[in-house]
């Protein structure tokens, strides 16, 4: 067995039930400040959460998508080690809260979000925004093109999928650049969902349109939250095309400083995020694919997907944990 072999051996045995209790830990922290309009807390209790369940996993882990970088993120920087020290060492993007303001006003598909892989396999990305494209499985590699139109990605689409353009739903973010993204996408005679915030959900969404009713995703959102939706679909056999979008001469000394060396570089799900992928996501509040934390009188239930690439599995989880002191 190779050394990779061996990696990647210890990334199941090890990991694979284990990165559960990180997103739950982080997911309960949160949802208990739901609905409370407080962002930064709901936020903050998620880092403390998640960074004391990592550092109890035997790894040597090294944070490369967190929280922000070290002058701007007190715990979970980029750059931050984690871990015991004892164990395979590993790269991770994480987000102990996505969808912070879905959190404060307890609206669907807020998120505990996490992924692992080998050493030096996930994209070291700043904190720039990423323009991003992303379908689910069971397409032809190259079906979707970020250079085309909408109109000819969701004719495309449509096309495969055996269905009329009217068929199809785009998700977006709700954001004024997108005013003529959203135009395009409608004059074509396709839906759209908009969304307010949590585009890792959104693309997570494209993974199972008949679940979720989306069957692509479009727009920009953030590099990091990016490589953790590449990740989620390394897993699961979805594509996605992102670019960075380094605009001024600021953004492009950050991106050369993280070792980005073509700024226009379309980077694939596969480019992001290379390897033996694991991802986990647990509710935080109610969505389309996962149930929120419950609170009981005695017991506490978590909802979680847990996902790797080398296999294609997908294991959902529905746990009730009835220790209510290890959170």
């Amino acid at each position: 067995m190779n050394i990779a072999q061996n990696i990647a051996a210890g990334l199941d045995r090890i990991l694979t039930m284990e990165v559960v209790r990180v997103t739950e830990r982080a997911a309960v922290a949160a949802a208990r400040l739901r609905g409370r309009g407080d962002e930064k807390a709901a936020d903050q209790v998620a880092v403390d959460a998640m960074r004391q369940e990592l550092n109890r996993l035997a790894i040597k882990g090294t944070v490369v998508i967190g929280e922000g970088e070290r002058d701007e993120a007190p715990m979970l920087y980029i750059g931050e080690e984690v871990g015991t020290g004892k164990g395979p060492a590993v790269d991770i993007a994480l987000d102990p809260l996505e969808g912070t303001t879905i959190c404060a006003k307890n609206l669907p598909n807020a998120l505990a979000v996490i992924a692992i892989a080998e050493k030096g396999s996930l994209l070291f990305a700043p904190d720039v925004y990423m323009d991003k494209i992303a379908i689910g499985p069971g397409y032809a590699e190259g079906l979707i093109d970020i250079d085309a139109s909408p109109a000819e990605n969701l004719a495309n689409l449509a096309k495969a999928k055996g269905v009329a353009v009217s068929d199809i739903t785009a998700c977006i973010l709700d954001r004024p650049r997108h005013a003529k993204l959203i135009d395009a996408v409608r004059a074509t005679g396709a839906a759209i969902r908009l969304i307010g915030d949590g585009d890792v959900a959104g693309v997570i969404h494209t993974t199972d349109p008949d679940e979720t009713g989306i069957d692509i995703y479009l727009g920009t959102g953030g590099a990091p939250e990016g490589v953790l939706a590449a990740a989620a679909l390394r897993c699961t056999g979805g594509q996605m095309q992102g670019r960075l979008i380094l605009d001024t001469p600021e953004k492009l000394a950050r991106a050369e400083k993280m070792g980005i060396s073509d700024p226009k570089r379309v980077y694939r799900a596969q480019d992001m995020a290379r390897g033996d992928v694991l991802f986990a996501a647990t509710g935080v509040t109610d969505g389309n694919l996962l149930d929120g934390v419950k609170f009981g009188r005695t017991f506490i239930t978590t909802h979680t997907i847990v996902l790797r690439s080398s296999s294609r599995t997908v294991r959902e989880i529905k746990a009730r944990h009835q220790d209510l002191d290890k959170f």
